[in-house]
């Protein structure tokens, strides 16, 4: 075996053991780590109007929850929880972006946004879609559902919609699907595996 072979084959030898000896991430919630069938990315509007996509967030983690602002429990509950994640973390919270996606851009608008999202952390933002197109768009590149339940008056109605939410790494990389309620230590540990 000649020198340029036998460097070659420790070179190969080498990149072979350092793969196998890296540990593999142990989520607790769902990796989806490698799906291309969804999820690839985004254009939404944030509050003061401008087009934001999944590129505007590269270097974080990023934490994806689809709801509306009307939403009397899984919703509330779910920012509440992000809101006690970011504190569990940290210092290291600042490499976490939570969006919240309404699925009611009829009543939740710009300004209620700008408003509600917030309120659980500053650092949290509203995204919402251009218009129902949009909003379909985003449900499907998400397999997002979500229906619109008839009130008692027009106005009144609410929406069905998934409770989960999904992680992005700091490369922009669909990695998990979180489950709804699980805690925040749970979720908190989640985003520092996707930080490594």
């Amino acid at each position: 075996m000649n020198m340029f072979a036998l460097r070659s084959f420790m070179i190969a030898a080498m990149a072979i053991i350092l793969v196998a000896c890296s540990p593999k991430p142990e989520f607790k919630n769902i990796d989806i780590t490698g799906s291309t069938a969804f999820g690839k990315d985004f254009s939404l509007l944030d509050p003061d109007g401008n087009v934001r996509t999944l590129a505007d967030f590269k270097g974080k983690v990023v934490v994806m929850f689809f709801g509306y602002t009307q939403c009397p429990d899984i919703c509330p509950t779910t920012l509440t929880e992000m809101q006690q994640v970011m504190t569990l973390l940290g210092p290291q919270s600042d490499k976490v972006q939570i969006l919240f996606v309404t699925v009611d851009p009829e009543r939740d608008t710009a300004a209620i946004l700008k408003q509600y999202v917030p309120s659980f952390d500053p650092r949290f933002l509203g995204l919402r879609p251009a218009d129902e197109a949009a909003l379909e768009k985003v449900s499907k590149d998400f397999k997002i559902y979500y229906k619109k339940v008839p009130g008692k008056s027009p106005g009144s109605y609410t929406m069905d919609h998934m409770a989960g939410s999904y992680a992005f790494d700091p490369q922009g990389r669909l990695r998990l699907y979180i489950k709804h309620a699980q805690g925040p230590e749970t979720l908190a540990h989640d985003l520092k595996e996707l930080m490594k």
